[in-house]
């Protein structure tokens, strides 16, 4: 039997990358899956994957750092399915450079899409999560929430700002049901980071491989939770590295 089997997820930022595979790992376990990023045509690609693999999945196209919209998303989710038992709280965004030459709108920017859209997303899943004593969200951190990289301010300081949130809800959520962990990831050769020139290469991860991970967690027996997974290539520079 399928690990998910009548469990409902939703993944955000699941259009590509490894959104898209953690949502991929999860359908082909039996979830129902909601999915959301800002764009309509990754959305739709993603969504006739994954109907090759279980339920057809819902999607709604837009803004996670918008408050409204995040409501609209979660009301939508719990109309149709009339719970919620897994949030991934993926989205996110990159920006950086010397810190005395940062714009605030970059700093601005990666904070809202790293921090401030999984806080919302997060109080949402509470709201439906604690009545029914059940729940788990997976947070996607990054290796940069334990070790920072120069030019990496905005970033870093929102994966260790995320990891805050991680252990926040954690505890608030214990006497719920509801666990929370954080999956802190090196790096994944996502659509960005492609490159044909050979010096630029460094040690990668596939996004489906992060995923295992995820699945791993997101399968655990309801009172288990692995609070903090650190995954990354064996060659990468971690320990001591910047």
């Amino acid at each position: 039997m399928a690990k998910l089997a009548g469990q409902v997820a939703l993944v955000t930022g699941a259009g590509r990358g490894l959104g898209r595979a953690i949502a991929r790992s999860l359908a082909r376990e039996g979830a129902q899956v909601a999915i959301t990023a800002r764009s309509d045509a990754e959305l739709a690609a993603a969504a006739d994957e994954f109907a090759q693999l279980g339920p057809k999945p819902f999607i709604l196209a837009g803004d996670i750092t918008d408050e409204r919209h995040v409501e609209t998303l979660f009301a939508q989710v719990h109309q149709r399915f009339g719970r919620l038992d897994l949030l991934v709280n993926n989205a996110g965004a990159f920006d950086g450079g010397p810190l005395d030459e940062l714009s605030t709108e970059a700093w601005d920017k990666v904070l809202a899409v790293n921090l401030r859209a999984p806080f919302l997303c997060t109080r949402a899943a509470l709201r439906t999560m604690k009545p029914q004593a059940r729940g788990r969200i997976i947070n996607i951190g990054s290796i940069s929430a334990q070790r920072v990289r120069p030019g990496s301010a905005p970033y870093a300081a929102s994966k260790h700002g995320l990891w805050g949130l991680t252990q926040a809800t954690a505890l608030e959520g214990r006497e719920y049901g509801v666990t929370c962990c954080c999956l802190h990831p090196g790096n994944i050769l996502v659509e960005h980071r492609r490159t044909n020139k050979p010096e630029d290469a460094e040690p990668m991860m596939s996004p489906d491989e992060v995923a295992e991970v995820a699945l791993l967690m997101a399968t655990l027996p309801p009172h288990v939770e692995m609070l903090e997974a650190i995954v990354l290539p064996h060659q990468q520079l971690y320990v001591g590295r910047g």
